[in-house]
């Protein structure tokens, strides 16, 4: 863990740009893949199955692109590339980047079996017929690799998310990067539900402002909306259930490793009593210590449906044109007076009276 301290600060120094680049490798079924996507959910720019020509090009495009945390995956899927693999690290060392090695492997039965179950073929299975002598060639291939690795992990009895946390502890700079990241979101039912929301809370029983004259053009945003909320008694005895609820699941959904959480707040149209409460439990997430943010989906087009819904203002007429609308209105009355008069004293034929 010296080494790999030593390394990491090396590789901040390395240029004015903080690059931290990590080699995934090692057996075919070890879970590299798992590996890069964790990598992924922990912000570093990923790249699998990279030849290795190509990853001092690579390297130097995320310098001068501004990345600072790049991970790729080579293997023996790179074929007669992968022999260069050395040399294209040793590359690396020269333009000042200290590429980390992670080097994932497990037992050759376990091995065995991930593949029976996944029905995949291995990259070595043209050169051998048998999958056991597949797994061995490849296992002496990277030996090298594998003595030089910063990282070393058997993931023969190692589950997804104890993975994902030796991965955080070993190559994770920041404390809070592994944090998951949590986004509360307001809506309004009657433009529906957010697809991609994990937990959904139902606030139309909460007293409604829209219905106030003197603070219904208003949003939860607002001083006097959100008195109007939070000052009933059942909005607190609900705000209390969903601190309760949502401190003890948040910690749990994190501890199974997931990367993003999204909590929606719903009333009738997403722009009183959900934006009050959205902003409510964001603000009480982040004093638990959770990486939150909020945002007000339906708002906007709330407030557009608002407008639309009063109408444009009336316009005065002045007393000209209103003087002329008189007259118009008057003959048109004498005009129809007439005609009664008319039709009074000689009655039209029976096709016309039916009609």
């Amino acid at each position: 863990m010296r080494r790999l301290a030593a390394r990491l600060l090396s590789c901040s120094l390395a240029s004015n740009t903080v690059m931290q680049f990590i080699l995934i490798t090692g057996l075919s079924g070890a879970g590299k893949a798992l590996a890069m996507r964790n990598f992924e959910d922990f912000g570093f720019f990923c790249v699998d199955n990279l030849p290795p020509q190509l990853i001092p090009m690579f390297a130097e495009l995320c310098v001068r692109g501004g990345i600072g945390k790049a991970a790729i995956v080579a293997d023996v899927r790179g074929g007669t590339f992968f022999n260069e693999l050395n040399e294209a690290l040793d590359q690396l060392r020269s333009q000042g980047v200290q590429p980390l090695v992670l080097f994932l492997d497990a037992e050759d039965d376990l091995l065995v079996q991930r593949f029976k179950e996944t029905r995949r073929r291995h990259p070595l299975s043209d050169q051998f017929s048998d999958l056991t002598q597949a797994i061995a060639a490849e296992r002496e291939a990277l030996l090298s690799l594998r003595e030089h690795a910063d990282k070393i992990v058997n993931t023969s009895h190692v589950t997804p998310r104890e993975l994902r946390e030796e991965i955080r502890k070993t190559f994770l700079e920041e404390p809070d990067a592994a944090q998951m990241r949590i986004r509360v979101e307001s809506f309004g039912f009657k433009h529906g539900l957010p697809l991609d929301a994990d937990m959904v809370f139902d606030i139309r029983f909460l007293p409604n402002p829209n219905y106030d004259r003197e603070i219904g053009h208003l949003d939860g945003n607002c001083a006097p909306v959100i008195d109007y909320v939070m000052r009933e008694e059942v909005t607190q005895k609900f705000l209390q259930h969903l601190h309760d609820f949502t401190s003890f699941c948040v910690p749990q959904f994190e501890n199974e490793g997931k990367a993003y959480l999204t909590i929606a707040v719903g009333c009738t149209g997403g722009r009183h009593r959900s934006v009050a409460v959205a902003n409510w439990l964001c603000g009480d997430l982040h004093q638990q210590g959770f990486r939150v943010s909020v945002s007000h989906r339906d708002l906007d087009r709330s407030a557009r449906e608002a407008r639309n819904f009063e109408g444009p203002p009336a316009e005065k007429s002045s007393d000209h044109s209103s003087n002329t609308v008189q007259s118009t209105l008057g003959d048109a009355n004498d005009h129809k007076s007439n005609n009664h008069a008319h039709t009074s004293t000689s009655a039209p034929s029976g096709a016309e009276t039916n009609r």
